[in-house]
């Protein structure tokens, strides 16, 4: 018997350790996972693959970005919002109060000088002429009473001074001829008082007669009917000052402009300077204008923040000083309305045939090149947190992600590099005119038409097209990756965008990599059926951190309220209105295109 029990024990299958374990309650051990220490050892050794990948990347040099000098055009220009008005504005009151029995006109009826358009009801009125004939008549009954009793003392009078005439003086006595006279001139007087007494009457009827008048209320000029303020069985008051009852716009087919100019560029802004503004009632169209007048006095307006450098103390206050320019606008179309929101860019300066740079080649240095490059080779930090450069204020923005901010002035001297011997940066010495906030005037110094000038230093695996614009190398033979936007271009140490060392993405779900080659290249516009005008695009985008902000929320300014887009533009530095200026110039470029394209030409 204990042989078979220890055969059939011998048989069965021994327990593992996890069983047994389990068994005596022991605690299970933790995966690797969670343990401290191997997550520890994890992040040091990915720490050290990123550190030793800059490294590698960091010994090929990428050459630079560099763009042709160029003969052109170059137009300065300053934008500034407003609203249009018509040039002469009328508001039609009443002088007169009472009940509105009629109402002639309605908006947007024509009407000429003279005609009619409401009437007051004249019962009241009318009692006042009656009660005031009533009193002319009766003032010229007393007039006729007055004659009478004057000719009676006149002919007493008379007879009198004959009488004493004939008596040889004796008789009448003298008090009873002085007496007569007395009778006899208060009697002129009472007909002098009657007479008044007639005028004051007539003068009291004229009146009623002139408040029956305006009991209608005439069209003071010939224009349009803006606004409509009275319905009938409505009652007017006018006590002390006449109520708005309508607003007429004597000619809309000349209009004016009233646009707020900020305090940094009204120096700029004269009379007679050529103007254009855009309405969002008819995008792609730009309309002709000219200043007439810039006030003297400033308005300020409350904001609760200020993105102007111009004032510190505005700043601090939290309020914008602007200037109201006024432009003469034609409006022959009668296309514009009154209270429209338009923006307006007013020409200042305009060169033509002038030697070209752009902005970026004025902003680009080795110093600042290098500094910018150590600041991003700082450590572990700024492998994981890359810096992004902030796009400095002046005149043509500088920079501040290495090194001291540079200041460009109309007629300063400045440095912009060439690629020299060797492929090292030479400086050129040159003088700075006019700039529109993209490109820059050069009005002296040894810098030609057609030499490449240095914007920025390409990094490792970009390449730079035709078009000056930096692409991205991938690992296949070249193929791009991607596109920078303009002449922006990764830093001067970096490794390539992060999609082309992703591993390939599962079938069915969307790439990555095309997602972001989606969002970097517009999409081709759909055809559009003859007659139709094509579809209003998007502007591009700007460079990243270089763009003017959108407003609270992300919300488009084209999205935004007239009393929210003047205050957001109020808010805007210069170098950020010169970067909005600049897209909705390359907006309307693409719609002139897309119109000179479309099959009905427009």
């Amino acid at each position: 018997m204990n042989e078979v029990s220890k055969t059939i024990v011998t048989n069965e299958a021994s327990p593992d350790k996890k069983t047994l374990e389990v068994f005596l309650g022991a605690p299970a051990a933790k995966p690797w996972y969670k343990r401290p220490a191997y997550v520890a050892a994890l992040v040091v050794l990915v720490l050290l693959l990123l550190l030793l990948s800059r490294c590698f990347m960091d010994t090929a040099e990428g050459g630079y970005a560099t763009e042709a000098v160029r003969r052109g055009n170059l137009r300065v220009t300053v934008s500034a919002t407003g609203n249009l008005q018509p040039t002469n504005e009328v508001q039609v009151g009443s002088e007169q109060s009472g009940l509105v029995t009629q109402v002639f006109v309605d908006n947007n009826d024509r009407v000429i000088a003279g005609q009619p358009l409401a009437r007051l009801d004249t019962a009241r009125l009318q009692d006042t002429i009656a009660q005031a004939q009533a009193g002319l008549a009766a003032a010229q009954a007393q007039v006729a009473t007055a004659q009478a009793s004057a000719a009676q003392a006149r002919a007493n009078l008379a007879r009198q001074e004959e009488v004493w005439r004939l008596s040889n003086h004796r008789v009448p006595s003298e008090t009873e001829l002085d007496a007569a006279r007395a009778e006899a001139r208060r009697a002129n007087a009472s007909v002098n008082a009657a007479n008044a007494q007639v005028a004051q009457a007539r003068a009291q009827l004229s009146s009623a007669q002139t408040n029956l008048s305006k009991a209608t209320i005439y069209s003071p000029v010939t224009g349009v009917v803006l606004s409509r303020q009275i319905d009938p069985g409505q009652t007017v008051a006018a006590s002390f000052q006449a109520p708005t009852l309508f607003t007429i716009a004597e000619d809309l087919s000349a209009m004016k402009l009233e646009v707020r100019v900020d305090e940094a560029d009204v120096g700029q802004v004269h009379e007679g300077q050529r103007a254009s503004f855009t309405v969002d009632a008819w995008p792609g169209r730009t309309f002709p204008a000219t200043v007439t007048r810039i006030d003297v006095g400033a308005n300020a307006s409350g904001s609760t923040t200020s993105g102007s450098s111009a004032s510190n103390a505005n700043a601090a206050s939290g309020s914008v000083v602007a200037y109201t320019a006024v432009l003469s606008v034609l409006n022959p179309e009668l296309v514009l309305r009154p209270g429209m929101t338009a923006t307006a860019d007013i020409v200042t300066a305009e060169r033509r045939g002038a030697l070209l740079v752009p902005n970026a080649a004025l902003r680009w240095s080795p110093e600042r090149d290098a500094a910018a490059a150590r600041g991003q080779q700082g450590g572990v930090t700024s492998v994981l947190v890359p810096r992004g450069g902030r796009g400095g204020r002046g005149f043509g923005g500088g920079g501040r992600g290495g090194g001291r901010e540079v200041a460009i002035g109309r007629g300063s001297r400045q440095t912009v590099y060439v690629v020299g011997a060797g492929g090292n940066p030479t400086p050129v010495r040159v003088v700075v005119g006019e700039s529109n906030g993209s490109e820059t005037e050069i009005v002296g110094g040894d810098l030609r038409e057609g030499q490449e000038v240095i914007t920025a230093r390409l990094a490792p695996g970009q390449t730079q097209d035709k078009s000056g614009r930096a692409r991205w190398r991938g690992r296949g033979g070249g193929r791009d990756q991607g596109e920078a936007d303009g002449n922006q271009v990764a830093p001067a140490a970096g490794p390539p965008p992060a999609q082309a060392q992703r591993p390939a993405p599962q079938p069915g779900a969307a790439s990555q990599q095309q997602r972001q080659q989606n969002r970097a290249a517009p999409a081709a516009p759909a055809a559009q059926p003859q007659g139709q005008r094509p579809q209003r695009q998007a502007a591009p985008s700007a460079a990243p951190g270089a763009g003017p902000p959108r407003g609270p929320g992300g919300q488009r300014f084209r999205d935004m309220t007239p009393e929210q887009r003047r205050a957001f533009f109020e808010s805007m530095t210069p170098e950020q209105r010169e970067q909005m200026r600049e897209r909705r110039r390359q907006w309307r470029e693409r719609r002139e295109a897309e119109g000179a394209a479309a099959p009905d030409g427009r």
